[in-house]
């Protein structure tokens, strides 16, 4: 693991599908998901078809960032249960024929940690080198304006510098001041952490996610990064993404903790990775991760800033995803994903959540399915669930969003248009809770959620989804029973087609001598286009699509209506 046989990698014939437990189902009755909730709703995701589980974090936390503070690696949080619960629910997900795969924070903990505790004790702790200490800059005073130790910004917004005043050092968090880095430069750390690791492996688990995993290496220099202009801060993103160790680091991760065991699968979330970067972490001869997560589609409409919000260019987007399927063609695997706890509802995003949402919804999936990778489901992408009306900063609760809000606000800037972008980009889209039913609260829990239930469950939701045979839940099910039993979308080869097209998405896909066509009209207008190559496929057989189609319908002057989306095989 990674292993180099196509046979072993059953990763690329699975499918994810990722829990954020706090929002999937409430066990008992707290207003807060668990893993009680999740063991209740086990059947929902084998009717589904799915074939790993990612648990976002559940471990012990003071939640400053929804899980992602970490305060100890080996035991639940008591918010989600308990260690016995965890076992019964892996016991469960496997005799489902499931796989189950844990959330790794490793690139920081929680300040309430017991390393960090001990490291913040003073200057000649044992542990004090587990983490990124430094003193003023030079000719500055600990706590003047400007006297941390580097330029950089946090990633929530405000200084990556915390002034601990007990040692009168700076202590570096790239993302909350709650989280601080540990310094993977330390041996010590790396085998602690590996040891951890290990530890859940031996419980029975099947892999990870691991969390900003190509932030661990740093330029121990620590430069000052540039500031853009207007900017508070530095951008040290070159100095800590992809760092000088980076690849050490995960080689030997792979040898203390992945060699010798079989079955199991790693990935590696990678904001800022490249793709000839990413070629080299997932090349199975490599020995570093399965798969990554990158970034760079999810970022096709932003502007300067994450707040910054710009239409989508469907150009733009096709000659993205057209990189990476051609970029680890030969050699590496892509992880596909539109959806996740840190991305708004992507129906609402790139598609239509009113007159559309059911065509786009299919639209949107059956693109994602049909790309050569893994591709992973978010709790409630499967319902075509949509971004929440949410109506001031009371309703927001993500850190991310509020720091944001304060901090904008103080700079002068209006608070509705600030409170426009939240609504918009905001992670809170993605964690109001999974929508069951259209009972008062979704059939999510019998108590007061954490988080608003979006109102739109009284007519989105589970429980009329699975009795409809024309839904969202439906089609991806059809997609992802597509993907097990037509080895073309696993293994085939991908094409871009039309890629200067403004307004259809099309490729084929080829393995043997089984071609696919896809074509997908991603806006609300229908498009005529002439199928490239159209004679050739006007015999193949729909597999599947989101609306009825005739069959005689001939594909050289083709229209597709609002969101359509089709899959033709030819053999």
């Amino acid at each position: 693991m990674p292993i180099t046989t196509t046979q072993q990698q059953w990763w690329k014939e699975s499918v994810v599908y990722q829990i954020w437990p706090r929002s999937f189902a409430d066990g008992d009755g707290d207003g807060i998901g668990d893993l009680a909730g999740i063991a209740s709703r086990l059947d929902h995701l084998a009717t589904l078809g799915v074939d790993v589980l990612w648990l976002s974090p559940i471990y012990p936390s003071p939640q400053d960032d929804a899980g992602y503070d970490i305060s100890d690696y080996r035991d639940i949080d008591p918010t989600f249960g308990s260690m016995e619960e965890f076992d019964a629910l892996l016991a469960a997900v496997h005799e489902r024929g499931m796989k189950l795969v844990m959330d790794l924070v490793v690139n920081h903990t929680s300040d309430e940690h017991p390393w960090f505790v001990e490291s913040r004790a003073s200057k000649d702790n044992p542990k004090r080198d587990w983490y990124w200490w430094r003193s003023a800059r030079e000719g500055m005073s600990a706590g003047d304006p400007g006297a941390e130790p580097n330029n950089w910004g946090s990633i929530f917004s405000g200084p990556a510098w915390e002034l601990d005043e007990t040692t009168g050092e700076y202590y570096l968090h790239l993302f909350s001041r709650k989280q601080p880095d540990l310094n993977w430069e330390n041996p010590e750390v790396r085998q602690a952490v590996y040891s951890m690791m290990r530890w859940w492996l031996d419980r029975g688990i099947d892999g990870f996610r691991m969390d900003v995993i190509n932030f661990i290496s740093k330029d121990a220099s620590l430069p000052d990064g540039h500031a853009h202009d207007g900017g508070l801060y530095g951008d040290g993103m070159p100095f800590f993404v992809d760092g000088p160790r980076m690849h050490e680091f995960l080689q030997e991760m792979h040898r203390e903790v992945f060699a010798g065991r079989e079955g199991l699968i790693s990935v590696g979330e990678m904001p800022g990775v490249t793709v000839e970067e990413a070629k080299l972490y997932t090349d199975p001869a490599r020995r570093e991760v399965d798969m990554v997560f990158q970034f760079e589609h999810v970022q096709v409409d932003h502007g300067p800033s994450f707040w910054d919000i710009r239409p989508l260019r469907l150009r733009d987007l096709k000659a993205i995803l057209g990189r990476w399927q051609a970029g680890l063609a030969e050699v590496g695997w892509n992880s596909l994903y539109w959806n996740n706890h840190d991305q708004p509802r992507v129906v609402s995003r790139f598609g239509d959540d009113g007159a559309h949402r059911v065509h786009a919804a299919k639209m949107l999936g059956t693109l994602l399915h049909l790309h050569r990778g893994t591709p992973y489901v978010y709790q409630g992408e499967e319902l075509g669930m949509t971004n929440a009306p949410f109506d001031s900063i009371e309703d927001f609760r993500d850190i991310q969003s509020l720091n944001h809000y304060a901090e904008a606000v103080g700079m002068g800037a209006d608070p509705e248009t600030v409170l426009a972008a939240l609504r918009i980009r905001s992670r809170d889209n993605a964690r109001t809770p999974m929508q069951w039913d259209d009972t008062e609260n979704a059939g999510f829990t019998t108590g007061t959620p954490w988080i608003a239930v979006n109102p739109n469950h009284k007519g989105i939701n589970a429980q009329a989804a699975f009795a409809d045979d024309d839904s969202v839940f439906h089609h991806y099910r059809r997609l992802i029973e597509l993907r097990h039993t037509e080895p073309a979308v696993a293994h085939g080869d991908f094409h871009m087609l039309l890629a200067d097209h403004d307004q259809v998405y099309a490729f084929t896909r080829r393995y043997g001598s089984t071609g696919l066509l896809v074509l997908a009209n991603f806006f609300g207008d229908p498009a005529t286009i002439e199928v490239p190559d159209a004679g050739r496929w006007q015999d193949a057989e729909l597999l599947l699509g989101n609306y009825p189609v005739d069959a005689t319908e001939k594909l050289r002057d083709l229209t597709l209506r609002p969101f359509e989306a089709r899959i033709y095989r030819l053999r």
